[in-house]
């Protein structure tokens, strides 16, 4: 509903009537099948492109020459685990990424020796793409659960449903700016 009302700046959403116009997401199809497992290399076209994560919002937003590109949904980090706030830059992305499930990092950003490496696929934790900041442990990725988008929380990274990081890795380029906040 945030989302809408973003769109919407101005309007009652309590209070609308038949005929009433409203702005919302266009939402493209989706299909999984379609991406293939593979590094990303950087997209000189999008290097001027800086990346706003709006954490109390909830969303990520996409500017070109401070015009904006696109807005997304997602799910920042917790109270206990919040995404880094600061300026950071996309060092990596790829797409049926294999994730690295270690508690310590993920409970307490160290690294240690009692991990599984889980597989690339529809139920990998980090869904369908993979971008790492230039923060150890943090990055925008998707999710194999898309209902926890703007409700759940993560461990700090940037969650987007499946649909939209899929839409996002075509948006943005590594080597882009992140400012998270």
């Amino acid at each position: 509903e945030a989302f809408i009302q973003k769109l919407n700046p101005g309007t009652d959403l309590e209070h609308l009537e038949p005929g009433d116009e409203l702005k919302v997401p266009n939402v493209l199809p989706f299909e999984i099948e379609k991406i293939t497992e593979q590094k990303i290399a950087p997209n000189p076209k999008f290097a001027a492109r800086k990346i706003y994560v709006d954490t109390t919002e909830r969303l990520l937003e996409v500017f070109e020459n401070n015009q904006l590109v696109c807005v997304f949904p997602i799910t920042p980090g917790s109270t206990t685990l919040p995404a880094p706030i600061g300026t950071w830059k996309i060092q990596g992305a790829a797409t049926w990424p294999w994730f690295r499930y270690d508690e310590g990092m993920l409970n307490y950003g160290i690294r240690t020796e009692n991990y599984y490496n889980l597989p690339p696929g529809p139920n990998n934790l980090v869904g369908v793409i993979w971008m790492s900041l230039n923060k150890t442990g943090i990055g925008i990725h998707g999710t194999n659960n898309p209902e926890t988008i703007g409700r759940a929380a993560s461990h700090g990274c940037i969650r987007l449903a499946n649909w939209d990081a899929a839409r996002v890795k075509d948006l943005v380029s590594v080597g882009n700016t992140v400012i998270i906040f």
